[in-house]
């Protein structure tokens, strides 16, 4: 089947009907997770799912080569906690030799970088993000309900040693939690040469504990750091979520701030999401899934993926306000640790 090229004029069968392209594939490969943040996922009784009810590493590798053909060019890893995955980096490999692939990254809590962070890199890995919502041991254990931040601390070192050059810290920001450490955060992105990334809290805990009341408006968490270290913005992927921002004093690292909530980015977004269990979703906060399980498994056709993938992209709607549904509009809805962050 003849492939797409998704940088090319014309129609793309990855249109959407408000003329977003998709571009990007996020990729979970567990739903299981070594840590139990509160705002992903409740800190006992998880369902996990049966380990012959995710996909295989063949199924994803032959997904994502399909997707790719037809106008995918960045996939990142997620989960759960993707390092939990047993042989990780021989899937990493599989996915790097995938032509027309410009980008393979991975979104992880970093504890388990410092065993894996060399052979994720010597497979091809190009690129890390890792999540750390705070910088202090006794709010970290709080917010994650583990006492793990020395080693989310290890892992980041590990990282930087193996080469990963394109480092990043995703930060959740919650009121009366860690809205005191907006600065400290600029401050280590300063010192470490390091991207953070703040983002403002969403409701994918399956509404248990989302309310408005505990968002941080990303206006908010810039005026902070700007007051101490005036930034300058700069440019990035015009569908990236990001508002990424350097400092104006031409010090390493920069900040960026991702805001779903009070400046919300449909209009540009170019994300898919295929979940370990084989669901492809074109949103996070959408309850439509195209189902790709049962047709990897039974070794499905090209026409046949291809009819999943077009249907899951045509199905996508234009997006809005979080904040302006009611709360109970995200009851059911699966929580981040089973969609993939």
């Amino acid at each position: 089947m003849e492939a797409l090229d998704s940088a090319a004029p014309g129609v793309s069968s990855l249109d959407d009907a408000f003329g977003r392209r998709a571009r990007t594939l996020r990729v979970s490969v567990t739903d299981r997770c070594n840590f139990r943040c509160s705002y992903c996922m409740p800190q006992e009784d998880m369902t996990w799912f049966p380990r012959d009810g995710i996909l295989r590493f063949e199924e994803i590798e032959r997904f994502v080569r399909f997707a790719v053909a037809h106008g995918i060019r960045r996939v990142r890893l997620t989960g759960g906690e993707p390092t939990l995955r047993r042989d990780l980096p021989h899937l990493v490999t599989m996915l790097r030799a995938t032509d027309g692939l410009d980008s393979l990254a991975m979104t992880t809590n970093g504890t388990a970088l410092p065993r894996l962070a060399g052979p994720l890199r010597e497979a091809g890995l190009d690129a890390i993000t890792i999540s750390l919502d705070t910088l202090r041991r006794d709010r970290f254990e709080q917010m994650c309900r583990r006492d793990a931040l020395d080693a989310v601390l290890r892992g980041f070192q590990a990282a930087r040693e193996a080469g990963f050059a394109r480092l990043k810290l995703n930060c959740v920001t919650l009121r009366g939690v860690n809205d005191d450490e907006f600065v400290d955060f600029a401050r280590f992105a300063r010192e470490n040469d390091v991207a953070v990334r703040f983002i403002e809290f969403m409701p994918l805990d399956g509404g248990a504990g989302w309310e408005r009341e505990k968002v941080v408006p990303g206006a908010e968490v810039k005026r902070a750091i700007q007051a101490v270290f005036p930034l300058v913005p700069r440019l990035e992927r015009p569908e990236a979520p990001a508002r990424p921002y350097a400092f104006a004093d031409g010090a390493p690292g920069e900040v960026g701030f991702i805001n779903p909530v009070t400046q919300p980015f449909c209009g540009t977004c170019d994300r898919l999401r295929l979940t370990c269990d084989g669901k492809l979703k074109n949103c996070l906060f959408d309850r439509g899934e195209a189902d790709v399980f049962g047709p990897l498994r039974a070794g499905a056709s090209d026409e046949q993926l291809l009819a999943a993938l077009v249907a899951c992209v045509k199905a996508k709607g234009p997006g809005g306000m979080v904040e302006l549904l009611p709360k109970d509009a995200y009851a059911g809805l699966r929580n981040m640790s089973q969609v993939g962050g």
